[in-house]
C-alpha cells in the first residue's frame, strides 16, 4: 500500500515551505514518527516524520525546492526496505551528498562527504564539513576534534589563495549563485513593506548605564545562582519599555485597514536575535507579567533555539513592539526598521565610556545611544521623544518604576 507524505499546515500565514534536507534516502526503512525530512518555512525550520512503519519509495521534491502546504513530497510503501547506514539522526543527515565547492576542488584535498563519518568531529563540525564537501582529515583542528570554527577557517584560507587560472576566467565563472531561503525572503519582504507602507522616522537619545551596571555587579552572582541565568541588560530594557508603552499606548498600537487604530492592553515584546539563517524576532508573550528572571531565561532559550533553527512559527508572531540590540555586535548607532504592523522599534547599542556633564562637572560614564524608529502616521514627534526619554529615565533610575513615578 502506497502512503503519501504531504506538507502539513504550520499556521494560517504559512502557505509554502522549502525542502531543506532529506534525512532518509530512497529504499530505506523508517519507523513511525521518525524524522525523514527537514523543512523550512518563512519563519522557522521543522522536521517532518514518517506516517507509519514503512519504506521511503520515492522522493518527489528535491532539496531546495519550494512546495505548497498540502503538496505530496514523497511516497512510502508498507514493508521493510534496506536498513539505515546509521541509527543516529545526524549521521543520517550525512548520507545526503553535497556538491564540492570550487575552492576545495582546486586545492585537491576535498574527499567524499561520507568519509567524515570515520573521523573525529563535533556534530556542528561534521555538518560544516558536509556543507563544503570536505573530510575531517582535510582540516587541522585546534583541539582534539574538528569543530565548526576549524572548518570555517580552513575554507576561508583556501578561498583566499590566488588561483593559477583566475586570469583566464570571467566574472560569471567566479560567481556562486545560491537561492534565498524562505526566512531570508521573508525578512527582505518585511523590510521593504515597512519602508513602502509606513512613514518612518527615527529619534535618538543616550542613557547613562552606571546604575544598571552597578546593580548587575552587586546582584549578578546571586541572581545567576538562584535562576541559572545571567542578569543581562535586556530584562532592564524590557521592563523600562513596558513602563513607557503604558504611558504612550500609541507605540503599542497598530493601524488596521488603513482607517482604524487598534490599541492593545497587552505587551508582546519581540526580541531580535541572530540565527544561522538571518535575524529572527521571537516574542515574549505578555511580557508585563514576567519577572526579570523569566525574561532572561526566555531570551536565552530563544537565542539557543534560533541558532539551531528550532523556533516554532507561533513563537515568531504576534509581537506588538520590538527591541533590537545591535550593541552585541559592536554597533554604535543605527536606525532600526519597524516590523509591520507594529508602530515602533527600540534600538540598543554598544556601551562606551564617554565624557558627560554632571552637575557642572565633566565626568566619564558608560553611555549607550538609544534609537527609536516609529510610524509617524500614528505617533507624533512629541510622543516619540518623551517615550524615549521615559525609557532613559527608567534605566538611569530603575527605582522610579517601582513607585510608578
Amino acid at each position: 500500500m502506497t502512503i503519501e507524505l504531504k506538507v502539513p499546515e504550520s499556521g494560517e500565514s504559512i502557505q509554502e515551505v522549502q525542502i531543506l534536507k532529506w534525512l532518509k534516502s530512497e529504499g530505506e526503512s523508517v519507523q513511525e514518527d521518525e524524522d525523514v525530512v527537514e523543512l523550512e518555512t518563512d519563519k522557522a525550520s521543522m522536521d517532518l516524520a514518517a506516517p507509519a512503519n514503512c519504506t521511503l519509495q520515492k522522493i518527489l521534491k528535491q532539496e531546495g525546492e519550494i512546495v505548497s502546504v498540502g503538496e505530496v513530497i514523497a511516497l512510502f510503501e508498507e514493508g521493510a526496505g534496506k536498513p539505515a547506514a546509521k541509527s543516529d539522526k545526524k549521521a543520517k543527515k550525512a548520507e545526503t551528498p553535497k556538491a564540492e565547492p570550487a575552492a576545495a576542488k582546486k586545492d585537491g584535498n576535498a574527499k567524499s562527504a561520507s568519509s567524515t563519518e570515520d573521523t573525529q568531529a563535533t556534530p556542528s563540525g561534521r555538518r560544516e564539513l558536509l556543507k563544503h564537501g570536505l573530510s575531517a582529515s582535510d582540516v587541522a583542528p585546534a583541539g582534539k576534534t574538528v569543530r565548526r570554527e576549524d572548518v570555517e577557517k580552513y575554507v576561508q584560507s583556501i578561498s583566499s589563495r590566488p588561483s593559477s587560472d583566475s586570469g583566464n576566467r570571467n566574472e560569471k565563472e567566479m560567481e556562486e549563485v545560491i537561492p534565498m531561503s524562505l526566512i531570508r525572503r521573508r525578512i527582505a519582504s518585511k523590510l521593504v513593506e515597512a519602508q513602502q507602507k509606513a512613514a518612518l522616522l527615527t529619534t535618538f537619545n543616550q542613557v547613562d548605564m552606571s546604575y544598571v551596571m552597578d546593580l548587575r555587579k552587586r546582584h549578578g552572582e546571586s541572581f545567576q545562582k538562584r535562576y541559572g541565568v545571567k542578569l543581562g541588560f535586556m530584562s532592564f530594557f524590557t521592563k523600562a519599555l513596558i513602563d513607557a508603552l503604558k504611558a504612550h499606548p500609541e507605540l503599542n498600537a497598530e493601524i488596521r485597514d488603513e482607517t482604524n487604530i487598534v490599541y492593545r492592553n497587552y505587551f508582546h515584546i519581540g526580541i531580535a536575535v541572530g540565527s544561522g539563517k538571518g535575524l529572527v524576532v521571537p516574542v515574549l508573550k505578555f511580557a508585563e507579567r514576567m519577572s526579570f528572571a523569566e525574561i532572561e531565561q526566555s531570551i536565552q532559550e530563544f537565542a539557543g533555539r534560533a541558532k539551531s533553527n528550532q523556533l516554532k512559527p507561533e513563537e515568531l508572531s504576534g509581537g506588538t513592539f520590538t527591541i533590537s540590540n545591535g550593541g552585541v555586535y559592536g554597533s554604535m548607532l543605527s536606525t532600526p526598521i519597524v516590523n509591520p504592523p507594529q508602530s515602533g522599534v527600540l534600538g540598543m547599542h554598544a556601551i562606551e565610556e564617554r565624557p558627560v556633564a554632571v552637575n557642572g562637572q565633566v565626568v566619564i560614564r558608560p553611555m549607550m545611544y538609544l534609537a527609536l524608529t516609529y510610524d509617524h502616521r500614528i505617533v507624533d514627534g512629541r510622543e516619540a521623544v518623551t517615550f524615549l526619554k521615559r525609557i532613559k529615565e527608567a534605566i538611569e533610575e530603575p527605582s522610579r518604576m517601582l513607585i510608578e513615578a
